[in-house]
């Protein structure tokens, strides 16, 4: 990690984004005890404690989160400066911080990210997977990866995918035993693959035909958090699932999965990549953009590259 009077409110920062000092030292390419030495060197010179520490956990205190709150803004003005300063070298440099939902880091991992790591060995990539929403200028992100429909409004978005399908789908062998629904109605009369979000819920299928719009409380046999790991169970024959078309393309060609309802399962925006126009773009996220526009990747297929 490059050296300046900051270092201290960087590591204070980086902590509190992993709640961990082990997390931040990994960040900054420090070690657990000098992340520890400066968080202790800055609460002893404000006279206060920043956070709580435990055997198993870190965590802000009141005291901390005000601090973090208002430090976290004038660093990333500072930061920027820095950045802006150092532009006219054009040689992307330091880390690039990218936060998405794993789903969409697996799916572009090949495409994307092995591509710009092979181009720019210099710049460390740091892809922070999560489902719930963050404030990506606040918690220190150069840019996010989410759905069309979830990028805020204030931020500027580069499409990274074609628009895709949730498509209902099961096992020919899962189908033969218990039929085919012809309707929505009918998936009343199945066990179905539910997946938990970010908030705790069970999603709601969502349905449409035409002006039809419908939201599906279905009978769960299993929850799971993640696209795969329901793609797997639907595979099993526990239930139907609600696929992202992206992760079953080779089962549905292969006939491992059939897909039914499908004039209820209409098309919405891809994923896009989103940052903030209101700041200096870094020459490292820069180079990521034109890169994303080089390989077209909103004009190919995404696929799930795993083994099954």
């Amino acid at each position: 990690m490059h050296r300046t009077g900051m270092t201290e409110l960087e590591v204070v920062l980086a902590v509190a984004r992993r709640n961990s000092f082990r997390g931040a030292a990994q960040e900054l390419g420090m070690s657990t005890t000098a992340v520890s030495s400066a968080v202790a060197g800055l609460e002893a010179r404000l006279k206060v404690r920043l956070f709580n520490r435990s055997t198993r956990s870190v965590a802000l205190t009141d005291t901390g989160q005000r601090y973090v709150e208002r430090i976290a803004p004038a660093l990333a003005e500072i930061q920027s400066a820095g950045e802006e300063a150092g532009a006219g070298l054009g040689v992307p440099s330091g880390t690039l911080r990218i936060n998405a939902p794993q789903s969409a880091a697996y799916l572009l991992l090949e495409p994307l990210f092995n591509e710009y790591a092979q181009r720019y060995p210099g710049i460390r990539i740091d892809i922070e997977s999560e489902s719930r929403m963050v404030d990506i200028v606040a918690q220190g992100f150069d840019a996010g990866i989410r759905l069309a429909e979830s990028v805020p409004q204030d931020m500027i978005a580069v499409p990274l995918s074609r628009d895709i399908r949730m498509l209902v789908v099961a096992t020919p062998e899962y189908l033969a035993r218990h039929g085919t629904p012809r309707h929505p109605r009918d998936l009343l009369k199945h066990q179905s693959i539910g997946m938990r979000m970010s908030h705790g819920g069970i999603y709601r299928w969502e349905l449409e035909k035409g002006s039809k719009k419908l939201q599906m409380d279905l009978p769960v046999r299993l929850v799971l958090n993640e696209m795969p790991a329901i793609k797997q169970a639907v595979l099993l024959g526990l239930g139907v699932g609600f696929i992202s078309e992206w992760f079953i393309g080779e089962e549905l060609k292969s006939g491992a999965l059939i897909p039914v309802l499908v004039p209820w399962c209409p098309s919405f925006g891809g994923l896009r990549l989103y940052y903030s126009g209101h700041r200096f773009m870094p020459a490292r996220l820069r180079a990521l953009i034109d890169l994303v526009h080089e390989l077209n990747l909103a004009g190919a297929p995404l696929r799930d590259t795993r083994a099954n």
